[in-house]
């Protein structure tokens, strides 16, 4: 989304879920976003359909903190999509937060989106000089604005041209007075999933969705298919065929919900363990004790101790209260911005040689101050860092808040260089070759932030283009 946010770790963009004939929706809805709300946490919405008319709530925050009742009573119908919303691009600010509702000469329609447009600064151009005006600084805009200006004889011709003007990666989901439809990018990179629940048809970016309000996976949504749910049931539209995938490998590292099946059926949990084992195959060391990084390193952690025969506990534990932002003291309290997340559990790790298990490396600040409490708090007497992923080298494009190139400590240092940085006695990463071992089809999967292979190109400069836009 389009303007230049400042990033301090990686961040998922937007979790979507919408719901097609059930008397409930815009319940089920607030449930659905709840189960997603790990995918984006500063602000959310709702917007739902009784057939005639749309109806729209959102706001900054949580979403157990913006819909209560009142506000849920004020979404009636039984046709709901909604939002939770990270920002990539786009500054943090309610006219940012989705669905984006808007009336046009076809009636009224609203979208959410999950993604990241690389083309958004060329159509936003475009569009505002044929007299387009914007609301908001987000990329998910341009689309209403392309659909809008779209010369298509009938609304399902102007949302195919619209999406073959755009590239990037898009999970979207257009809600209108008597239908939803839903829409994944040629390359697939973000995950989408078709369910129902009481003849209701339901989707989500992620299966945990449909666990929560007891909904049956029927099937992904298909790189580059447009799915039609309205009265006379689903309808099918395929208009790219797509010459390669491109599923985000950090879906599985770190993104999505362990509970989840993804990408055709891949259980995140299972494949975080089998990364956790692959690691310990490939670096085996002697230690007392394996602990993970919570929450997201738990799976590799129990991984990696099933291989190398180390006994895993919790020796961090994680803080699941933490508000988006809390008053620091004035008196001085060394790695306070951490502590306020991980505490050490200082008699289980007093002495211990510890392999301590995270999914990634970015800016290596976090790691460095892990490291230097487990040592000072925790008494740990040896830290071997194994991260369940390989060097994180380049940014991504594709809706991940990620740093710049020249942000990415592994993009301009070698291992033994991070290692000396972090503190840590030793550091071991995943290899790529490992990775692409473990996962089913790794051909199928974007893998650019590892080894800087973008499969989606951009416009203009390329990539000193975007090295710029992202800063």
């Amino acid at each position: 989304m389009l303007k230049y946010p400042m990033v301090y770790d990686i961040h998922e963009e937007c979790g979507i879920f919408g719901i097609y004939g059930h008397p409930e929706a815009a319940n089920l809805t607030y449930l659905g976003l709840y189960a997603l709300q790990h995918r984006g946490q500063e602000g959310a919405g709702i917007c739902s359909s009784d057939g005639r008319q749309l109806f729209l709530e959102k706001s900054m925050g949580l979403v157990a903190d913006i819909f209560n009742e009142k506000r849920l009573r004020r979404l009636p119908g039984y046709i709901a999509i909604g939002h939770n919303r990270y920002s990539t691009a786009g500054s943090s600010a309610l006219k940012n937060v989705q669905p984006i509702v808007a009336n046009f000469a076809l009636g009224s329609l609203a979208i959410a989106h999950n993604g990241n447009l690389v083309t958004a600064i060329d159509l936003r151009t475009s569009l505002e000089a044929e007299g387009a005006i914007f609301q908001s600084s987000s990329d998910s805009e341009v689309i209403v604005h392309l659909i809008a200006h779209s010369k298509g004889d009938d609304f399902y011709e102007r949302v195919t041209h619209t999406i073959k003007q755009i590239s990037g990666s898009f999970s979207l989901l257009i809600l209108r007075e008597k239908e939803l439809i839903a829409i994944r990018d040629p390359f697939g990179v973000r995950p989408l999933s078709l369910g129902v629940k009481d003849g209701a048809y339901v989707v989500a970016s992620e299966t945990c969705a449909f666990d929560l309000i007891g909904a049956t996976y029927i099937r992904d949504i298909e790189p580059g298919e447009v799915l039609i749910i309205n009265e006379n049931g689903l309808k099918s539209l395929k208009i790219f065929n797509s010459q390669r995938k491109a599923f985000c490998i950090f879906e599985l590292i770190y993104f999505s919900r362990p509970d989840s099946n993804i990408f055709g059926g891949l259980n995140v949990n299972e494949m975080r363990k089998e990364f956790g084992r692959q690691l310990a195959r490939e670096f085996h060391i002697e230690a007392d004790l394996v602990i993970p990084v919570p929450d997201s390193g738990v799976p590799a952690a129990i991984g990696y101790s099933e291989v190398s025969h180390i006994p895993f506990d919790f020796g961090l534990i994680r803080n699941h209260y933490i508000g988006r932002t809390f008053i620091e003291p004035r008196e001085n309290i060394r790695h306070f911005g951490v502590k306020i997340k991980l505490n050490p559990v200082k008699k289980l790790l007093e002495g211990k040689r510890l392999i301590v298990i995270d999914d990634s490396i970015v800016r290596g600040t976090t790691s460095k101050k892990i490291v230097k409490m487990l040592k000072e708090g925790g008494g740990a007497k040896e830290i071997h860092l194994k991260i369940s992923s390989p060097p994180n080298i380049s940014p991504c494009y594709y809706g991940i808040d990620t740093p710049t190139r020249r942000e990415l400590i592994a993009s301009t240092h070698l291992i033994e260089e991070i290692r000396k940085y972090v503190t840590a006695d030793s550091l071991s990463y995943l290899s790529l070759e490992g990775l692409k071992k473990i996962v089913p089809n790794s051909h199928n999967f974007c893998t650019a932030c590892f080894d800087g292979d973008y499969p989606i190109s951009f416009p203009g400069e390329h990539l000193n283009q975007m090295e710029f836009l992202f800063r």
